[in-house]
């Protein structure tokens, strides 16, 4: 088999992991959740990664996660899959993403213990080459990564991509300016949209979107933006947008991901509010502002309607 070694490049998909009322995987909606991350132009899904709350998925939702974005997509766009935290349900996860059809998988950091960078080498490499997937390594919260294991991960030819999640431009242009296209680099930021104008000069392509759940037009317009130049346009999102919904989602730990729940609901994508311990749901103050947010937001930045062609 032919593998395409490289990792996504342009906005990324994260759908959500959609719970009923009494707490069990609604398997339709995870479908929609997809399908519109299709219809909007996103280059790849993630599914079952942070924003899909992969910590709290059992086994039998993890497979079903995995089977429906392989479904929706259909060889659409590459989809990826999250495994990640303890070593060995990472390799079973692993195995089931290559059984199911997953293009490749991002490596979460492993959960609790930062370990040694031998460790952290070891985690990855392990993890990595456990099947014949393309495998993306991501630096977030307590664990970054030396120079000296990504050389050891270099070697690995699954391992593709880098993403972080740690906003440390001084180790991101280290690493970036040591080895430069043997990795795709994409940013893995909280709201990435915050950031992205900082990191693509350093050659990050790719960007995981958390807004492009519920306003996706605009993260591609503000992405647009950025490359050509536009920075009238950049400033504009960046105050009408970005930065008000950055600013709610800081509030409180575990935002990132009931957030977007909360935007897709206002967004009129019936996706409920459940979130999955220690997560909890934005607080009502938190919802109406969001709200207001939103109007704003589409008020200043309508989506475009295509044009009709003439028969």
């Amino acid at each position: 088999m032919n593998i395409n070694r490289k990792a996504p490049t342009g906005i990324l998909g994260f759908p959500i992991a959609p719970f009923t009322e009494s707490n069990r995987l609604d398997e339709n909606v995870l479908a929609s959740n997809i399908q519109f991350l299709l219809d909007e132009g996103l280059e790849a899904i993630f599914v079952a990664c942070a924003a899909g709350e992969y910590p709290s998925l059992s086994k039998e939702e993890y497979e079903i996660m995995v089977d429906i974005a392989v479904s929706v997509t259909d060889g659409k766009v590459p989809v990826y899959t999250g495994v990640g935290g303890n070593i060995q349900t990472s390799l079973e996860f692993a195995q089931i993403s290559a059984e199911k059809g997953a293009d490749g998988y991002l490596i979460l950091p492993p959960y609790l213990v930062p370990g040694e960078q031998a460790g952290l080498k070891y985690y990855f490499k392990t993890i990595a080459e456990s099947t014949d997937l393309n495998a993306i390594v991501y630096q977030r919260d307590n664990i970054s990564l030396s120079v000296s294991t990504l050389e050891a991960l270099a070697e690995v030819p699954q391992v593709v991509a880098v993403k972080d999640g740690l906003g440390n431009m001084e180790l991101n242009t280290l690493l970036t300016k040591t080895f430069g296209k043997r990795f795709s680099w994409l940013n893995g930021m909280p709201l990435a949209e915050v950031t992205m104008p900082s990191y693509v000069p350093l050659g990050f392509e790719s960007y995981s979107s958390a807004i492009s759940n519920y306003i996706p037009h605009i993260s591609r317009k503000f992405y647009d933006s950025v490359l050509s130049g536009d920075q009238d346009t950049v400033n504009d999102i960046y105050q009408q947008v970005i930065l008000p919904i950055n600013n709610i989602r800081r509030q409180r730990n575990g935002y990132a991901v009931s957030l977007i729940k909360a935007g897709m609901e206002i967004m009129g994508m019936p996706v409920g509010q459940t979130v999955r311990l220690p997560i909890l749901p934005i607080e009502t103050e938190h919802y109406a502002e969001m709200e207001t947010i939103l109007k704003n937001a589409i008020e200043c930045f309508p989506k475009e309607k295509p044009v009709q062609s003439i028969q």
